[in-house]
């Protein structure tokens, strides 16, 4: 997931004696550690608003809901996949392009906080956000049925267009469900988790 700074406001100091948030990532920070001390469900907008000394009013600024918040800025994640599928050659296939750019697109820091891991864990394994995950997944399998037409000439609700964004949803997903189900994997496992996936899926295909 990527985050960037926002616009600096006045410094003043929150309930617990910590800096105002001044930045998306500040705020999901701030989030996490009650998501982690009470439960995402238990964490309210008050809650992170008092954690971050900000009112309402602000952390809306930066979050329409609570519920967006783990997915942090998600329109700047889905810039980042379109700009990764526009890179890849106009000569390679278009699965090996939907491939490597998939596999790219979760690449992440070491050092990411909240560390991707605690990010991802609480994304699939929370009850009350799966509604909303379901309308991020519906955005990112678009980001590669738009690719996918373009590169095919079909349209993006055209039938392959739109296998090719669920298919490639769904390999992520397990990838992560493994991933996540061994506690000493760092990130590059994810990465040839996602990798081999793909791999074994256009195999048994072709196959």
């Amino acid at each position: 997931m990527l985050t960037c700074d926002a616009m600096a406001e006045p410094t003043r100091t929150s309930a617990r004696g910590r800096p105002v948030a001044t930045s998306h990532a500040a705020i999901e920070q701030a989030a996490f550690r009650l998501f982690s001390e009470r439960g995402f469900a238990a964490t309210t907008l008050d809650d992170i608003a008092r954690e971050t000394g900000v009112g309402r009013r602000t952390l809306f600024r930066y979050y329409q809901s609570k519920n967006d918040i783990p997915w942090g800025q998600f329109d700047r994640t889905l810039d980042h996949f379109r700009a990764l599928l526009d890179e890849q050659p106009a000569d390679l296939p278009v699965h090996e392009a939907v491939h490597r750019a998939v596999v790219e697109f979760n690449r992440f820091p070491a050092d990411a906080h909240p560390p991707h891991r605690e990010r991802m864990r609480l994304i699939l394994t929370t009850p009350e956000l799966e509604a909303h995950s379901v309308l991020r997944y519906a955005e990112w399998r678009q980001v590669i049925a738009e690719h996918v037409a373009a590169r095919t000439g079909a349209r993006p609700d055209d039938l392959v267009p739109q296998v090719a964004g669920h298919v490639s949803l769904a390999i992520s997903l397990s990838a992560y469900d493994a991933w996540l189900g061994r506690p000493d994997a760092g990130a590059g496992e994810l990465l040839e988790l996602i990798d081999a996936a793909m791999a074994a899926l256009r195999s048994y295909l072709d196959g």
